[in-house]
C-alpha cells in the first residue's frame, strides 16, 4: 500500500500524530481488519480537536487578535483547521461508535481503559481476557486492537501538543534531584519548582526532601516570591497530593487540600500515565540541571541558596524562551496583575518537624532567618518544629536548641554558649546576590556570613541566652 505524506495531525486527544501513526489509524491492516481505536476523523476541511485546543484557537482570534497564520504556526495545526474551528459555533465531542460484529465489541471500553496500566501489552490482555472476561477469540485480533492504542501513546509522548493559558490562570509544580557537591559532600539535591504557566517564570527552592511539610513551605516562600498565586495548580500524582481511587479517581491528601482551600487555588492533577501534560515545569527541571549545575562548586545550602537566585534573576528570567519567544520576566510584567494577591496572610503554620542541615557556622536556616545549634552537629541533618512562637530543633531524638521564632528576615539568633570559641572559626564569606522582593521591586540586604568574633561580641550585647 502507497500512504502519501502528510502534514501532522491532531488526534481527538489533542496530540500531534506522526506520518507513521496517522497511516496506521488511517489505513493499516488493523483499521482493515474492523479493529476498533483512536482515530482521525474529518472536522470540515480540517481535522477533529479537543475541547481546549478549540478553545484556545478561539481566544488567540478574538482576544488577542492573532492572524489565522499565526495560530496555525503557533499551535501546529493545518491552516484549514484552524479556519474550520473558527467557523464552527461550538465544539462538539467526536465518540467513534465501536462495531458490534467483533469479537473484542464487548471488550473494547475495557481494554482502552486497561491497556496504559499493562503498558500496552497485548498479551497481558488477552491473558486477563481469557481468565475473567471469558474471550475465545485469538491472541492476534488483540493485538491488532491494541497496536493502534500503542502508537496513538507514543506519538504523544514524542510531540504533545502545549496549549498556552490565560495570564494567571495556571501554575505547574515538579521536583527536581540531582547530585551535588557540598565542599567535598556528595548530596542529593531536591528542588521544588514552580512554573508560571503564562509567563514561564520559575521559582526554585532547594530541599533536602520531598515531605509534605517542605512541599507546603515551598509553595509558600513561592507564593512571596511571586507577590501571589494562579488560580489553578497543576501536578503530577505525589502523594503528598493525592491517592489513586480506581477509574481515574483520586482521593485529595487532606492537610494538602486544607492548605489549597486556605490559600484559594484548585488543584488539579495530570491524567493517569501522561506526567507529560504538565510540559512547562517539565521543560524547567531539564533547563535548572542543564544550565544551572554543570561546572558549579557549592560550599554549603547558603551558598547553593545565594547561587540559585542569582542565577534565576539574571539568567532564568531573561533569557529568551524558546516556546514563547519573549523573556519570561517581560511577559511575568503582564501576569503580575492577574495573580491573586497574598500579601498580609499568614502562612498556613503547618506544625510538623522540618528538616534542615546544619551548616559551617553551625547555624539552620528557617524561612530566611538563622538560628544558632551546638557547633558538633555541623553537617548534621536536624529537625525543626516551630509551635507556639518557638522553634525547637531536635537531633536524634533529643531536643538540642530552643530559639523564640524571629518574625523579621535575614536576622540571626546565635546563643554563646553553642559555639567553639573564635580560634576555631575559619572565616568565610558568602556570595552576595540580588533577590527581587515579593512583587519584584527591590533587592534583599546581602547576606554575609562574618567571623565569629562579632557573632560572639553581637550575642553577647543583643541575644540573651
Amino acid at each position: 500500500m502507497v500512504i502519501e505524506k502528510s502534514p501532522p495531525l491532531l488526534t481527538e486527544e489533542g496530540v500531534v500524530m506522526t506520518e507513521t501513526s496517522t497511516a496506521t489509524l488511517l489505513g493499516s491492516p488493523a483499521a482493515a481488519d474492523g479493529d476498533t481505536g483512536p482515530e482521525v476523523t474529518p472536522f470540515g476541511e480540517g481535522r477533529m480537536v479537543r475541547e481546549d485546543c478549540w478553545r484556545e484557537v478561539h481566544r488567540l482570534f478574538h482576544v488577542e487578535r492573532r492572524s489565522k497564520s499565526e495560530i496555525a504556526r503557533q499551535l501546529d495545526l493545518d491552516r484549514k483547521t484552524v479556519r474550520s474551528i473558527l467557523e464552527a459555533a461550538a465544539w462538539q465531542p467526536y465518540a467513534r461508535a465501536d462495531r458490534a460484529d467483533t469479537l473484542l465489541a464487548e471488550h473494547a471500553s475495557y481494554l482502552k481503559s486497561r491497556a496504559p496500566a499493562v503498558q500496552y501489552s497485548a498479551r497481558i490482555l488477552y491473558q486477563e481476557l481469557r481468565r475473567s472476561r471469558h474471550y475465545h477469540g485469538s491472541y492476534e485480533t488483540v493485538k491488532r486492537f491494541v497496536r493502534p492504542l500503542r502508537t496513538a501513546e507514543h506519538a504523544a509522548e514524542r510531540a504533545t501538543v502545549r496549549f498556552e493559558t490565560a495570564p494567571g490562570q495556571q501554575s505547574q509544580i515538579d521536583w527536581g534531584q540531582a547530585r551535588i557537591q557540598l565542599r567535598s559532600r556528595p548530596v542529593t539535591l531536591h528542588v521544588f519548582i514552580l512554573t508560571l504557566g503564562y509567563s514561564r517564570r520559575s521559582f526554585h527552592e532547594p530541599c533536602l526532601g520531598e515531605t509534605l511539610s517542605q512541599f507546603l513551605d515551598a509553595h509558600e516562600r513561592a507564593f512571596e516570591y511571586f507577590g501571589g498565586h494562579t488560580r489553578e495548580h497543576l501536578y503530577d500524582r505525589p502523594r503528598t497530593v493525592c491517592a489513586p481511587a480506581g477509574e481515574g479517581r483520586v482521593v485529595w491528601n487532606a492537610t494538602f487540600k486544607q492548605f489549597a482551600d486556605y490559600w484559594g487555588f484548585e488543584p488539579h492533577v495530570c491524567r493517569p500515565y501522561r506526567a507529560q501534560t504538565k510540559g512547562k515545569v517539565e521543560s524547567g527541571v531539564k533547563y535548572f540541571k542543564r544550565n544551572f549545575l554543570p561546572g558549579r562548586a557549592f560550599i554549603d545550602e547558603q551558598d547553593l541558596r545565594e547561587q540559585l537566585g542569582q542565577w534565576q534573576v539574571e539568567v532564568a528570567d531573561v533569557r529568551i524562551h524558546g516556546t514563547t519567544h519573549e523573556r519570561p520576566a517581560d511577559r511575568f510584567a503582564r501576569e503580575r496583575s492577574q495573580l491573586i494577591a497574598t500579601g498580609g496572610q499568614p502562612g498556613f503554620r503547618l506544625e510538623a518537624s522540618q528538616p534542615r542541615r546544619v551548616a559551617e557556622d553551625y547555624l539552620v536556616s528557617f524561612e530566611t532567618n538563622r538560628y544558632s545549634v551546638p557547633f558538633t552537629l555541623i553537617g548534621q541533618t536536624v529537625e525543626v518544629t516551630r509551635r507556639g512562637g518557638r522553634l525547637q530543633i531536635v537531633h536524634g531524638g533529643r531536643l538540642v536548641a530552643e530559639h523564640d521564632e524571629l518574625t523579621g528576615k535575614y536576622q540571626v539568633h546565635l546563643r554563646p554558649e553553642h559555639g567553639p570559641g573564635a580560634i576555631a572559626r575559619t572565616t568565610r564569606r558568602g556570595r552576595g546576590a540580588v533577590f527581587p522582593d515579593s512583587a519584584g521591586r527591590g533587592a534583599s540586604p546581602e547576606v554575609e556570613i562574618r567571623d565569629l568574633a562579632i557573632y560572639e561580641t553581637l550575642a553577647a550585647g543583643a541575644v540573651s541566652a
